[in-house]
């Protein structure tokens, strides 16, 4: 029997960097819950975004944020994870020199950033809906950071080939998107995330069913005996996954859901 349900948001639930959610997921999270099962929204988008997102149902969820870094539920912090600062430095500088690029350090307090570019804070602000605080110099102030994230718009491929075998001796480094790859804490992940919450609520992984399309995903599914790609997914991912849905845009993970109540 499932206990436990965990969907990542953007191009697994909607496509990715907008709002344009199904509202009927709203009423399939509360008839799962009067059947005992839990759901829990995955993402590395930050947390004051996806409350905004599912704000009917917000007290009814798990909100796994900053692609399994920070871990929610009613208030209660259920995980924690943060980067060391010497790291966050070093990698702050190397972004700062990369032409069209911008990026998030991401803090409880909602993103900070540098970026001027009208583009991108237009992502985040409206697409993501996030908190937002730019800066001239973000490392003017230390402080607990979960995630940075580096953003470009048309390289990203070729800025991950270059970047993530360099940083990946240090932080756990993902791409989370065709224009954002995320880099986090090594204990940090989205398949992390899920154990943690396995653990605390005695939930096993045969009890638990995942939904992702991304690399960043490819952990959670590790994490669940019942495991989804959705039809838009990399193909690497779908390797991974025990199943595969229909695609974000036609409701791939509702279709599944829906056949549990």
């Amino acid at each position: 029997m499932i206990k436990l349900i965990a969907s990542d948001i953007d191009g697994t639930l909607l496509p990715e960097g907008t709002d344009r959610i199904n509202p009927e997921i709203y009423e399939v999270i509360r008839k799962l819950k009067e059947k005992d099962i839990l759901f829990a929204a995955a993402s590395g988008r930050h947390f004051s975004g996806m409350a905004r997102l599912f704000e009917p149902v917000k007290n009814d969820i798990i909100f796994i944020s900053e692609n399994g870094a920070f871990v929610t539920c009613r208030g209660y912090t259920m995980l924690n994870q943060t980067l060391d600062w010497e790291d966050v430095k070093d990698w702050v500088e190397e972004v700062r020199r990369i032409p069209g690029a911008s990026f998030t350090m991401d803090t409880q307090e909602g993103f900070y950033s540098e970026s001027r570019d009208p583009e991108f804070l237009d992502l985040v602000l409206k697409g993501y809906k996030s908190v937002m605080h730019v800066e001239e110099d973000v490392l003017a102030v230390e402080r607990p950071v979960n995630k940075v994230a580096l953003y470009h718009k048309t390289n990203i491929e070729h800025l991950a080939k270059d970047m993530i075998p360099r940083w990946s001796k240090r932080l756990h480094c993902a791409i989370s998107g065709e224009i954002w790859v995320d880099f986090l804490n090594k204990e940090s992940n989205k398949g992390n995330a899920i154990r943690s919450i396995q653990n605390i609520l005695g939930i096993l992984p045969e009890e638990t069913m995942v939904f992702g399309d991304n690399f960043n995903d490819i952990e959670m599914l590790r994490s669940a005996g019942e495991s989804y790609a959705v039809g838009n997914a990399a193909e690497a991912v779908k390797q991974e996954a025990r199943y595969v849905a229909d695609t974000n845009v036609n409701d791939g993970v509702l279709k599944v859901l829906r056949t549990l109540l």
